[in-house]
């Protein structure tokens, strides 16, 4: 059973190619906290959207308008005794990669938008009697992010900033079967950007905050038969509270230029959901397969991100390649939830897909 439950670790692999709810592209997972000793870990991984669009009744397409993009993450975790554990991760909470096609006649052709971010994690989990822990730590984040907009002649690039958070949890286990279930909350980060705007009417410097969310994760697994393990998650993120204004963008003049509103904002929060079964074959293979699911909301998406909810799949395979080496690789396909985008564009995003895939290395010693 021990093998087993490393299978759970291949979901984190497939579920962060692609998260709909927000720009999310990290589950902020504490599972590394749980792993037995002392323990190293790398991953790599890459998701590929065709997300496109229709105006004028499908007459005028957008063309995919989200590149590929890929991901990364390390970790590193050090039993400090026999009731305290360690734990670091380097990974990239939020991120964004816009591209809409030149010359295709589709109001936003030729915008472009990304967002950037890498965030250093520690974490410790104190174990307590019964088989339950505790669990804390402080979040490092570094995000910036840059639009184009050329239908109305408006540029915006924001300045570097790196701020904290932190996360709380509890977790409670039974190791005779497998069993495990945690709750963490991670506060929400907020960045006070400063930013260079582009505009018809001139440059500006401006300043703004943005807030990454606060979000929670319950996360768990048990086993149910012989060498075979049921896992899953659930999340929730407070998306209303992320919200990108720009002066000069938002405001209408005499304080601004476009009158706009938000360049990005949600009406809705998100909750995820994931259910899988890991089976071990024999000593050295064992595999999982994983639903998602996220609902779709109520109302019209920002054209900067024109997708809303999912249904996923994710298929993985963990390989021991020694008593201290294991090996995982993971696919995941996502049903791209239809959405309408934000007036005046109104274009209609429907049939959209996604193909994920990533491997991870991890050392015990």
């Amino acid at each position: 059973m021990k093998r087993v439950m490393t299978t759970a670790a291949v979901v984190a692999l497939s579920a962060g190619m692609a998260q709909a709810g927000g720009v999310e592209r990290s589950t902020q997972s504490t599972g590394i906290l749980f792993e037995k000793g002392n323990y190293a870990e790398f991953n790599i991984g890459g998701f590929n959207p065709d997300v496109s669009g229709t105006v004028g009744g499908g007459a005028v397409s957008s063309g995919d308008m989200a590149p590929g993009y890929g991901t990364y993450s390390l970790g590193y975790k050090q039993a400090l005794n026999d009731k305290i554990d360690l734990a670091i991760v380097l990974d990239q909470p939020i991120g964004a990669n816009v591209s809409y096609s030149a010359g295709t006649g589709y109001p936003l052709a030729g915008s472009t938008a990304t967002i950037s971010s890498n965030a250093i994690t520690m974490m410790m989990r104190y174990k307590l009697p019964n088989n339950f822990s505790v669990i804390g730590g402080l979040r490092a984040e570094q995000a910036s992010g840059k639009v184009s907009l050329p239908f109305i002649g408006y540029s915006m690039k924001t300045s570097t900033e790196t701020d904290l958070g932190y996360l709380i949890g509890v977790a409670w286990e039974k190791p005779e079967i497998a069993a495990r279930v945690s709750l963490t909350y991670n506060s929400k980060i907020t960045h006070a950007f400063s930013a260079t705007e582009n505009t018809v009417g001139g440059t500006f410097n401006t300043a703004f905050d943005t807030t990454v969310p606060e979000s929670v994760n319950l996360e768990f697994q048990t086993g149910i038969a012989k060498d075979t393990l049921l896992m899953g998650s659930v999340r929730w993120v407070h998306w209303t509270q992320f919200d990108i204004s720009p002066p000069a963008y938002t405001l209408a003049p005499p304080a601004g230029v476009y009158g706009q509103g938000a360049l990005v904002s949600y009406a809705n929060n998100s909750t995820s959901w994931s259910l899988g079964v890991g089976r071990r074959f024999n000593d050295q293979w064992s595999g999982a397969v994983m639903l998602g699911y996220e609902k779709t909301q109520p109302g019209t998406t920002g054209n900067l991100g024109p997708t809303d909810g999912y249904k996923s799949i994710s298929f993985a395979a963990s390989y021991q390649a020694s008593d201290n080496v294991k090996i995982t690789g993971g696919v995941r396909y996502v049903d791209i939830g239809n959405a309408i985008s934000n007036p005046p564009v109104s274009g209609s995003f429907t049939g959209n897909s996604g193909w994920g895939a990533g491997v991870r290395v991890g050392i015990n010693f």
